[in-house]
């Protein structure tokens, strides 16, 4: 992982000290009760890349938190927040197989409103490293509406997603 993220940024001990070991460690346990959402994508018995959901309580830290609370709109059921795709497949589709899946999953736990806040990616090629977001394209391709900017380059973007009907 980038700097031993692990993908904590966004939950509520994402300043947990000891470094990376810690961090991989407090990952583990979430994974381990339950207590943390990702669709991965596999090839084989490898995993090339995922995205990470949850409600906004278990992930309350968003990037411009001033800027999307100003609006006063009230929390979505899920956030999608955070991508890690392997740097060998980057640019194949890996975000999107994502995406659906954390989309399908949702779905299987209720549905409801979910919102994400992608990268408007413009001009000079932006890094992986500041698309952790994703796209703003991404999002749009897969139905959501961009509902209001509140970065430099990112949105809120939203999107109402059904309960999946029980087979």
């Amino acid at each position: 992982m980038f700097g031993g993220f692990w993908c904590i940024g966004f939950h509520a001990e994402r300043n947990t000290p000891g470094g990376y070991d810690a961090r991989r460690q407090l990952k583990k346990d979430k994974v381990r009760h339950g207590a943390t959402h990702a669709a991965l994508v596999m090839s084989g018995q490898t995993c090339t890349g995922w995205a990470q959901f949850g409600s906004p309580a278990e992930l309350p830290f968003i990037k411009h938190r001033k800027a999307y609370d100003a609006a006063g709109q009230p929390l979505p059921d899920w956030r999608i927040n955070c991508f890690f795709i392997g740097r060998a497949h980057r640019r194949g589709g890996v975000a999107a197989v994502a995406r659906d899946g954390a989309l399908s999953l949702i779905a299987t736990v209720g549905g409801g409103v979910v919102k994400a806040s992608p990268e408007a990616i413009e001009g000079p090629k932006t890094a992986a490293l500041f698309l952790f977001g994703g796209t703003l394209g991404l999002f749009q391709r897969a139905g959501f509406d961009a509902v209001r900017k509140i970065g430099l380059h990112r949105w809120v973007v939203r999107r109402h997603v059904p309960r999946a009907m029980a087979t």
